[in-house]
């Protein structure tokens, strides 16, 4: 059993900054490396990129990466747990392959495949066997949106990624595991740990949500004296360094900008957060009340306490379906009467649109500079604003109306109040509306299915 171990956070998210999981490797000191990419919008547009092309269907950035870093990895021995497959994970297993033999390292990186979270071909089964994979926020049954379905994944647990390290797999690549499962997966198979130990499956869990948004954790998007921390061209995204006794600290490498403190840690816990007594994971439930965090030196936080209970006998599944269309318009009004132009402007465009009798679903309109960020809490704007941002945005079922909707905003240009400007980017663009639709499912209808090497090189 290992004394400890050093796992680090390399994405927070499908976008985030590149160098990241480069500067975490090039400074060493680390064991695992951990590459968080799904959001529930992001499965859905990772299908639609599939259903246009078969290779398609995930990260595509992690590849490049992984070729970036690989000979790193290989002379470094660490291990990397990624969800970044997507909604093809094979896909981007092989990508990694190839990488690794255009690199002629093939033979020395062991690639760990988990699959069986994509239930799209399942579903029409299910639904006759009686899941009806109600929405957990309206009880309605699925079959209300069967047919508008784009992606539809159960979310897996820490467990097939356990196997693919026990099985010598230096890089795992999955589809929809549950974010802290990729933290969680890496200490149980260093510390041999059972998987029914509900506390320490509670602090793995712990330690895998406060590193799973990156940087989030380490002064990035830190409210609490946010004008003190220094060093974000070069921030360090953070690093939990796991104890067999179920505690960890939280810090990040030296020389890197940032800050951990008790507090970057704090706001990182409360970030998605339901009940504090309830946090559900398809490993287990950890009471967020009974975390115990200590400033343990310099950029060092030491979290410990932490109680579990069991799992639950259900996972959640997270199905994406095509609802509509949208579109968003924006224009800039300046000093002076800048709110009152842009106000007497969306009246225009409300009147022109009514007069077309175009039907909408919403119309939703913000001033940016006045109310967009805090509604009508904002209160009443300064007469002396130097500039406002209208921003109008509409939704519909239909395409039609939300088309005609992108030729009404350019023409106030010269047909609206002045002072005008902003509009340089052209008509907006209609956009397909994803729309997310929460359910559960009995554990036992999922098989996660783990190959080790099944990739030949």
């Amino acid at each position: 059993m290992s004394k400890s171990i050093r796992i680090a956070s390399g994405q927070g998210f499908w976008g985030d900054w590149l160098e990241a999981p480069v500067r975490q490797v090039e400074a060493g000191g680390i064991d695992f490396l951990m590459m968080d990419y799904l959001a529930e919008v992001t499965m859905s547009i990772m299908q639609k990129q599939k259903s246009r092309n078969p290779a398609a269907g995930f990260a595509r950035d992690f590849v490049p990466l992984m070729e970036r870093i690989l000979p790193d990895l290989v002379a470094k021995g660490i291990r990397v747990t990624s969800n970044a497959g997507g909604v093809n994970p094979r896909g981007c297993a092989e990508g990694v392959l190839a990488a690794a033999r255009k690199l002629g390292l093939a033979g020395s990186v062991r690639i760990g495949l988990v699959t069986g979270d994509d239930l799209m071909d399942r579903l029409d089964d299910l639904i006759a066997r009686g899941h009806l994979l109600n929405d957990m926020d309206t009880g309605r049954p699925v079959t209300d949106i069967r047919d508008t379905i784009l992606s539809a994944n159960a979310y897996l647990g820490m467990q097939p990624m356990v196997t693919a390290l026990d099985r010598g797999a230096q890089i795992v690549v999955t589809g929809r595991v549950t974010d802290t499962g990729l933290t969680l997966a890496p200490m149980f198979h260093a510390f041999r740990w059972q998987v029914d130990d509900w506390d320490k499956v509670a602090s793995g869990t712990v330690a895998g949500h406060i590193i799973e948004c990156g940087a989030q954790a380490s002064g990035g998007n830190l409210l609490k004296d946010w004008q003190k921390v220094r060093g974000l061209t070069n921030p360090g995204f953070p690093i939990v360094e796991a104890r067999p006794d179920g505690t960890f600290y939280i810090t990040k490498a030296k020389g890197t900008g940032g800050v951990v403190s008790v507090a970057s840690v704090t706001e990182q816990l409360v970030y998605e957060m339901g009940d504090p007594t309830t946090y559900i994971t398809p490993d287990g439930v950890a009471d967020f009340t009974t975390i115990h965090l200590a400033p343990a030196g310099r950029n060092r936080v030491l979290v410990s306490g932490i109680k579990g209970r069991p799992r639950t006998d259900q996972l959640k599944v997270s199905i994406a379906y095509f609802y509509g269309y949208k579109a968003v318009g924006t224009l800039v009004y300046s000093w002076p009467d800048a709110y009152a132009k842009a106000k007497a402007a969306d009246k225009v465009v409300r009147g022109r649109l009514a007069d077309l009798g175009l039907e909408f679903e919403q119309i939703l309109t913000e001033y940016v500079g006045v109310d967009a960020t805090h509604g009508r809490l904002a209160g009443e704007p300064s007469p002396d604003l130097a500039e406002v941002q209208l921003r109008i945005g509409v939704r519909a079922r239909e395409k039609a109306p939300v088309e005609r909707f992108t030729r009404e905003i350019a023409p106030l240009v010269l047909t609206g109040p002045p002072s005008v400007t902003g509009f340089a980017g052209g008509r907006p663009q209609v956009e397909e509306i994803v729309a997310y639709w929460p359910a559960l499912i009995d554990r036992n209808e999922i098989e996660p299915h783990v190959t080790v090497d099944i990739l030949e090189a």
